[in-house]
């Protein structure tokens, strides 16, 4: 018989607060994570508009912010997830065995030294081109080293495995939006193997940067409707034209089922499916008939040994792009048949924008929420039905219902597709 692996701790920082309950309350209130960049001048830019994580400190859990401040700001709303979540979880670390305790994260790439990369290009830069013997020199002089190592997207995962003496397996997976749902599989494939007993896993990513917003501005992917920032996000909704970037990290901690018991720890709900597949199509765009996504909710559901009258509860990817959007619609008629209109479907990303890397776990964390609560948080900013978007999406209103088992999915840039399925903790 597998091992069951149960969640004991959460924690995050985004751009609707802190801490889970902060998170949690807001999204059942409907309010707003998304507002006017201010972490660069983006008045150029077509998206003028982020949800950003405002006024955070590693203070607020207890660590020296100059010991991290030359680390990326995403690296630093991890350490600030993850030591709610230790903490959430009531784990003696000393009474930890290190070997057994690993780490597994879904992060993003760190933020670029830009004045620096600046400075150089300004230095090497000629009439007739690229002087590359300048541009050695003046990298070797203006580059700060730590820096360099701190835009690697593994950093967190090492810096949170010295944090909390983490010996045992380490990884960190960047499957773009799917990255943390991935960690948080991984991880529990990890336990169920028996090669740890502990696994701190989420994830962490912060891609509001003038290249990140480039960047999904040149694919189209980003809202531009600057002028009303909180309405910006709006799932399934006919009028919807992106996404709001987000940033911030979520953390679980995961534990052998067993070795929870015995340590009397607060078990928040178990981690029952997982399912993982590549649409094999095209790197920008989900397949049209949401074949991988159809096929990693089959997947999760397989793997939980429950069908589509079990599932309660579905967090969606949910973006607020047009295709996407669309095809998960589809694919949510193609897993769960004909009774994809009775299960409600929400998108918590209309209020605290898209989290890339770290979306998933944050997303699981409402599931989990959902689950103790018994209500729903809604799709807000959803106005005007989409004849092709025709499901139960929880518009605008908290809804109160029974919640036992729930559905998260996260579908990222490349078809990756990665569903989990985690249910209310039974003996």
């Amino acid at each position: 018989m597998r091992k069951r692996v149960v969640v004991t701790g959460i924690g995050c920082v985004n751009p609707m607060g802190h801490d889970v309950e902060t998170v949690w309350k807001g999204l059942l209130a409907g309010e707003s994570g998304v507002g006017h960049t201010t972490i660069f001048d983006a008045s150029s830019f077509p998206t003028r508009i982020a949800a950003e994580v405002k006024d955070w400190s590693v203070r607020q859990v207890g660590e020296d912010p100059a010991v991290w401040q030359r680390c990326g700001r995403h690296t630093r709303f991890a350490v600030g997830a993850a030591k709610q979540a230790i903490r959430d979880s009531g784990l003696d670390l000393d009474q930890v065995e290190p070997t057994q305790f690993g780490v597994y994260l879904g992060s993003g790439e760190g933020n670029q030294d830009f004045e620096s990369f600046t400075r150089i290009m300004t230095a090497a830069l000629t009439p007739e081109g690229l002087d590359h013997a300048a541009f050695a020199k003046a990298g070797l002089e203006l580059l700060d080293p730590v820096l360099e190592l701190e835009q690697e997207p593994h950093m967190p995962s090492g810096h949170l495995a010295a944090l909390f003496n983490a010996q045992g397996p380490n990884y960190n997976c960047l499957t773009a939006c799917a990255a943390s749902s991935q960690a948080i599989g991984e991880a529990t494939e990890i336990i169920r193997r028996g090669e740890a007993t502990v696994m701190l896993a989420g994830g962490a990513h912060s891609m509001i940067h003038p290249f990140g917003v480039t960047g999904f501005n040149l694919l189209t992917a980003l809202s531009t409707r600057n002028d009303a920032p909180t309405r910006a996000s709006r799932p399934f909704d006919r009028k919807r034209d992106g996404f709001v970037l987000g940033e911030g990290a979520a953390m679980v901690v995961l534990e052998e089922h067993d070795q929870a018991v015995r340590r009397g720890a607060p078990i928040l709900g178990e981690i029952l499916g997982f399912g993982s597949t590549a649409d094999a199509y095209r790197i920008t765009d989900i397949h049209p008939e949401g074949r991988g996504a159809i096929r990693c909710m089959q997947m999760a559901m397989q793997d939980a040994n429950c069908g589509p009258e079990s599932i309660h509860y579905v967090n969606a990817h949910g973006t607020s792009t047009t295709v996407n959007d669309r095809v998960e619609t589809i694919a949510c008629k193609g897993a769960f048949g004909s009774l994809a209109p009775k299960i409600p479907i929400s998108s918590t990303k209309s209020m605290m924008g898209h989290l890339i890397a770290a979306a998933g776990v944050t997303e699981l964390i409402v599931c989990l929420m959902s689950i103790r609560d018994g209500v729903l948080p809604p799709t807000t900013n959803y106005e005007e039905p989409d004849p092709e978007c025709d499901l139960d999406y929880i518009p605008n209103q908290p809804r109160e219902t029974k919640c036992d088992i729930a559905l998260n999915n996260s579908f990222g840039f490349g078809g990756q597709n990665i569903t989990l399925i985690v249910g209310r903790y039974s003996p």
